[in-house]
């Protein structure tokens, strides 16, 4: 379970969910009174089942369980499905269920009662949580990491610390695929153009509808880092489904191939494998 693989919009949905909890405990309804008489009227929470009977598992119970849902499935890999929806599909359909009960509770709420602090904190818990999970992944701001890559550490003495292997900019002496190669420098593999800089030149796609792994090399790819932006597997070269590894936020690959609108990316072990899913990553 890597943290990394959460993005600013999964934090706003945490934040939800943990308003949706402070809220159940307040009170629901308030009363307009005057006098001693107030101090005998008692309103009931959200745990209060007995005068509350649906509000508890239809606003607050579902939006924390949705938002946990959807946290869980960032750490599964991608494509996971359970029936025909992800997880994360399921925690944001139960995040805009849980919205439309806060609302439809506020319109239903006796006339003799106003709505108390947990109704309203419950109503923009679940707005910000449904919104959140909804936009997420075409909102920029929100699709971000929600903990950024880890950069290189602080050396002894307050010295700066060279970056090691799986970070872009490391010093390194020309070697193979790195970023900061001299210009001019030994040919790429495959037959490619030297590496420029380590600043990475489109790649063109050659593959067929066979997938990545019986895609042809491009001949003018050249190496490059990449981070992707949340947890994704690494599949076999030679086809098989089953993934070898799985790529985590946070941490730098080395792209060695393309194989059509695939990637053959080598981890910090030196395994390789197919990266499939190529949309968004970071490059260094």
């Amino acid at each position: 379970m890597n943290i990394r693989s959460l993005t600013r919009g999964d934090g706003a949905v945490i934040g939800a969910a943990v308003l949706l909890f402070i809220a159940s405990f307040l009170d629901y309804f308030s009363a307009d009174c005057d006098g001693s008489f107030c101090d005998k009227i008692e309103m009931p929470n959200a745990w209060d089942t007995e005068k509350l009977q649906l509000i508890l598992p239809t606003v607050f119970l579902t939006g924390i369980i949705g938002a946990a849902l959807l946290i869980i499935g960032r750490f599964l890999p991608e494509g996971r499905k359970f029936g025909a929806v992800t997880l994360p599909q399921f925690g944001t359909s139960l995040l805009v269920v849980s919205l439309w009960s806060a609302v439809w509770a506020m319109i239903v709420a006796p006339d003799q009662a106003s709505m108390g602090a947990g109704a309203i904190i419950a109503l923009i818990a679940s707005l910000i949580g449904a919104v959140a999970a909804l936009v997420s992944p075409t909102v920029p701001a929100l699709s971000a990491p929600l903990m950024p890559a880890a950069g290189p550490r602080p050396g002894p003495y307050g010295g700066p610390q060279q970056a090691g292997y799986g970070y872009p900019g490391a010093p390194q002496q020309g070697g193979y695929g790195y970023p900061g190669a001299p210009q001019g420098g030994q040919p790429g593999p495959y037959g490619g153009q030297p590496v420029q800089g380590g600043q990475p030149q489109d790649a063109q796609s050659h593959g067929g509808p066979q997938g990545a792994a019986a895609g042809a090399p491009d001949p003018n790819f050249q190496p490059f880092w990449f981070a992707v932006p949340m947890a994704r597997p690494l599949f076999p070269e030679d086809g098989s489904p089953q993934p070898i590894a799985e790529l985590a936020p946070g941490t730098w690959y080395l792209a060695v191939e393309q194989r059509g609108q695939a990637l053959v990316a080598q981890t910090q072990d030196g395994r390789r494998g197919i990266l499939q899913d190529t949309s968004n990553i970071q490059r260094g």
